[in-house]
């Protein structure tokens, strides 16, 4: 079988997540894009200590990467995250 790639992850549902593409010559598999996994860290980290709002979150990640969240997206993103790191 072939290696994938560093960061590839199984695709799971019809829903891409955020920081993820298709891509074609891995079927079933969704490519990484290192920018907007960076920022969505970035604006995670700063919801979660509470510099910034959702609402000011999804609007600097779509200033940033063309691409839209949802408050309850970020949200929902943000719990996942820090109840994970609050765990260990």
């Amino acid at each position: 079988m072939n290696e994938l790639p560093e960061g590839y992850i199984r695709k799971r549902s019809s829903t891409i997540p955020y920081g993820y593409e298709l891509d074609d010559s891995t079927k079933g598999f969704l490519k990484p894009i290192p920018e907007q996994i960076d920022i969505l860290e970035e604006v995670s980290t700063a919801v979660h200590n509470q510099e910034i709002s959702l609402g000011v979150g999804v609007d600097w990640l779509e200033a940033e990467t063309d691409r839209t969240m949802s408050r309850m997206g970020l949200k929902k993103h943000v719990d996942k995250k820090y109840k994970i790191l609050d765990k260990s």
